[in-house]
């Protein structure tokens, strides 16, 4: 789908999921690291727990589909190299802090000025204007200050983050759906332009509606493990199961409340509540519940009942009881059981990419969507340090073997 285009990914972890999904599509992404690597490629785990610049999983899950260059660019060299690449690219995208690439001479206006066609793409963790612009952020930091921290956590105490970090996922799959409307207005027009990609901006989306709710004058969201609390309503969406968890859509009102009333009519039939219980009015039970009718107290029993079923079946059990049934309900899956899963399985999801540092094959999660006419296909394991330097230096600026090899001693690349 993208194939005629070509990618500069001057990102570190800010950024480099954005440049994988263009490439996934089909565009020449070519990842710009400084000399001896990205510092990306230091951080764990690493396959087999052997610390090595090409066997970070960071560095893997974020950069196939990518041809890999090293470049100074706090070298004079190093930038002139940079601008003559920028001079015939479609797409550059960038995560320093605002106002360093434009120091070095290579921000959006210098760039534009090369190529009016450049769509220049800015990753950054408060945008590049207001008071936040410059501030050190960390994963921690982003979702503190966009709001899906205060929803995770146990209710009784300070808020957690979620353990693998999700603020640069969220603003590098935003980036990229940013890009692609840039590049459409760029057929139209003829002329790129430079898309700011706040990283909190990006991440106050994951609250969904929530993030709404001050100002609609509805009830803030608070966390509750399993759960969430609205006002003095209390959600609960994760039970126990024998073997592990599972999710429930345990809610009210015209389409939930009659999944609701199914699974209380099967938790009826295994024995642990009774028949007033089961036949209450499960559509609704919110206003019941607003009104006095019914209370919160009586909600908690209902929640615990429910529990009391669930732990005693599996989480496959209970998913085949879900799908007999038709209910809102699933296994939480572990890692291992997502690795298993045999509707992955079946749909050839995982791939199976050779890396020459292992000597082996490696399997890697599958394309994020099918495309009937133009399937994603994974053309290029994560480049290792410096691979296709010869390649496009050689091809691209027109560098010969004696230059590269000098180039590489004097540090440039």
């Amino acid at each position: 789908m993208l194939s005629p285009y070509r990618v500069l990914d001057l990102t570190n972890e800010r950024g480099q999921l954005c440049g994988q999904i263009l490439g996934d599509l089909g565009a020449d992404v070519i990842q710009i690291e400084p000399p001896g690597g990205s510092p990306v490629r230091r951080r764990g785990p690493f396959v087999d727990d052997v610390p090595h610049p090409d066997r970070s999983l960071q560095w893997w899950a974020c950069n196939r589909n990518k041809r890999g260059v090293t470049l100074d660019l706090d070298s004079g060299r190093g930038q002139e190299m940079l601008r003559r690449l920028a001079a015939s690219a479609d797409f550059l995208i960038e995560s320093e802090t605002p106002g360093v690439q434009a120091q070095r001479g290579l921000g959006h206006d210098e760039l534009a000025a090369l190529n009016p066609r450049l769509v220049y793409v800015s990753i950054t963790p408060f945008g590049q204007t207001g008071p936040k612009a410059h501030w050190a952020d960390s994963d921690l930091v982003l979702m503190a200050a966009s709001g899906p921290l205060l929803m995770t956590g146990d209710e009784d105490r300070a808020p957690l983050r979620v353990s693998v970090p999700q603020a640069y996922l969220h603003a590098g799959a935003e980036a990229a759906g940013a890009a692609l409307v840039a590049n459409h207005e760029r057929q139209r027009s003829g002329q790129g332009q430079h898309v700011d990609v706040s990283a909190q901006q990006a991440i106050a989306l994951a609250t969904q509606s929530y993030v709404l709710a001050s100002a609609a004058g509805f009830f803030d969201a608070q966390r509750m493990a399993g759960g969430a609390k609205v006002g003095p309503f209390t959600v609960r969406f994760v039970f126990p199961a024998s073997d592990g968890h599972v999710s429930i859509t345990f809610l009210f009102g015209p389409s939930a409340g009659p999944f609701t009333r199914r699974l209380m009519h099967y938790v009826h039939e295994e024995g642990f509540c009774d028949v007033a219980t089961r036949d209450k009015d499960w559509i609704g039970f919110f206003e019941k519940l607003m009104n006095g009718d019914e209370t919160m107290t009586e909600l908690e029993r209902i929640k615990e009942t429910v529990a009391d079923c669930t732990r005693t079946k599996t989480k496959a059990a209970l998913m085949q009881i879900a799908l007999e049934r038709d209910l809102l309900m699933a296994p939480v899956a572990t890692t291992r059981e997502v690795v298993a899963n045999a509707q992955l399985g079946h749909r050839g999801y995982w791939q199976t990419l050779a890396h020459p540092e292992l000597g082996r094959d490696v399997v890697y999660p599958g394309p994020f969507a099918r495309p009937s006419a133009m399937p994603i296909r994974y053309r290029r394991r994560p480049p290792t340090v410096g691979e296709h330097n010869h390649e496009i230096y050689g091809s691209q600026l027109g560098l010969g073997a004696d230059e590269i090899a000098a180039l590489a001693t004097a540090g440039v690349i």
